[in-house]
């Protein structure tokens, strides 16, 4: 998986990027074959007020389909990071269920429609 961490208005840490892999590798691992591209951006909303003000966005680039978006906000940057990851792996889980239950068949494999009756 290529993971992409950016962070707005702190410094990241090598702590904090390992926690955000390893999250993410554990709430995604059985996705990782449809998986092409995981962007986090973490920011601290607020500055230094304070408050319930740190958020985790993760998007999800999957290979044949649409990305998947996850945002959380909490007051403990780490707990935001655990919420949206898990977050991901159910999103993720549901999509891939999904996706078994009703493949898509693209247009090219199609039965050609038969001719109208005149």
């Amino acid at each position: 998986m290529n993971i992409q961490i950016h962070a707005q208005d702190f410094a990241l840490t090598e702590g904090l990027r390992e926690h955000v892999a390893r999250r993410l590798a554990y709430a995604l691992n059985h996705g990782q074959d449809i998986v092409s591209r995981i962007v986090v951006r973490l920011s601290d909303v607020n500055g230094p007020r304070g408050g319930v003000d740190k958020r985790c966005g993760i998007e999800i680039r999957l290979k044949g389909t649409s990305a998947v978006a996850i945002e959380d906000t909490e007051a403990d940057l780490y707990a935001a990071i655990d919420r949206a990851a898990d977050r991901a792996g159910r999103t993720l889980d549901r999509r891939l269920s999904r996706r078994r239950e009703f493949p898509v068949v693209s247009m090219s494999r199609q039965q050609p429609l038969p001719a109208e009756a005149e």
